[in-house]
């Protein structure tokens, strides 16, 4: 019989108060919902400021991988959300800085808003487990 799906937990967690779940395992991989520049506390880190935005949102992904027992290696996908594609270019630099060959799957897609408004960047992934 399959594991059961089993939910990661985090403390503190941030997104609580919104109804979220950091993410799931589910047989040998996590499901991490999308991550963006919130500290552990819930407060925006880097506000007007991607750089500090996609740093903070890259430590919380390490965290919740972390807590789900897999690494930022294991990353197989990330799913990137912009609020201006403008800073596509920064992207491309991150990746190469935050994963290594082989690159995971991506898809990149510019929206007009997320979750909160002084958010420029939210990243969700899918990991193999460690």
């Amino acid at each position: 019989m399959a594991d059961a799906p089993q939910v990661i937990r985090i403390d503190p967690d941030p997104l609580a108060p919104y109804a979220i779940a950091p993410g799931w395992k589910v047989g040998g991989m996590l499901y991490l919902s999308g991550q963006a520049a919130i500290d552990e506390q819930g407060a925006i880190v880097g506000e007007r400021d991607f750089d500090a935005q996609l740093a903070q949102t890259m430590a919380n992904i390490a965290r919740v991988l972390e807590a789900g027992g897999s690494k930022m290696e294991r990353i197989v996908k990330v799913t990137i959300y912009l609020t201006d594609m403008a800073n596509f270019p920064k992207i491309v630099e991150a990746r190469k800085q935050y994963f290594t060959p082989p690159y995971p799957a991506d898809t990149i897609v510019e929206v007009r808003s997320l979750a909160l408004p002084e958010l420029m960047v939210e990243i969700d992934v899918i990991a193999a487990v460690a």
